[in-house]
C-alpha cells in the first residue's frame, strides 16, 4: 500500500474513527489524541496488515486498543473536568434524538462498543468479531443486550 492509498483510506475512515473513539472516551481532546495515535500506529505497522481489504477493520482495532489504553490511564487519574461536573461532548451530537444518544451513552462500555459499531458504523457481526477479538456469539449477545437495554431505557 502506497502513502497516497494509506492517506485516502484514512480519510475515508476519519468520521468512523472519531465516532468510535468518542463513544468510548466521551471527551473531544482525548478522542482527537486517540485517533491521531491510531493513525500514526497504523502507518508505522502498515507492514503487519495482511490483506488490504481489511484495512478499515484493522485500523478500528488499533483505535480501540488506543482508547482502551487511555481509559486505563484515566482510571488512575481523576480529571479536573470530571471533578467540576462540566459536561463532556456527546457521542452522537449530529443525531437528532437526544434521548437515543443519551440511552446509547448509558449502555455499559462493552455493549455500547458493539451497538455503535453495528448500528452507527454499519460493521457486520463478523467484522465486529474481528475488531473486538471476541466470538461471533458474544457480538450477537452484546447486540441483543444492547437492544434490550435501549428498549427498557426508552420505554
Amino acid at each position: 500500500m502506497t502513502k497516497n492509498e494509506f492517506s485516502e483510506k484514512v480519510l475515508e475512515s476519519e468520521q468512523t474513527l472519531y465516532r468510535i473513539s468518542m463513544s468510548m472516551l466521551k471527551n473531544e481532546a482525548d478522542c482527537e489524541d486517540a485517533v491521531q495515535t491510531a493513525i500514526l500506529t497504523a502507518y508505522e505497522k502498515l507492514g503487519s496488515l495482511r490483506e488490504e481489504r481489511y484495512f478499515r477493520t484493522w485500523l478500528v482495532r488499533i483505535l480501540i486498543n488506543v482508547c482502551n489504553m487511555q481509559l486505563k490511564k484515566r482510571s488512575r487519574v481523576i480529571s479536573l473536568e470530571d471533578a467540576t461536573g462540566v459536561p463532556e461532548p456527546s457521542l452522537l451530537s449530529h443525531t437528532e434524538s437526544t434521548e437515543l444518544r443519551l440511552a446509547i451513552e448509558a449502555l455499559p462500555v462493552k455493549i455500547r462498543q458493539a451497538v455503535v459499531l453495528y448500528y452507527i458504523e454499519d460493521f457486520s457481526v463478523s467484522e465486529i468479531k474481528n475488531i473486538l477479538k471476541i466470538p461471533e456469539g458474544t457480538v450477537k449477545s452484546r447486540l441483543s443486550k444492547g437492544r434490550s437495554h435501549l428498549r427498557r431505557i426508552l420505554g
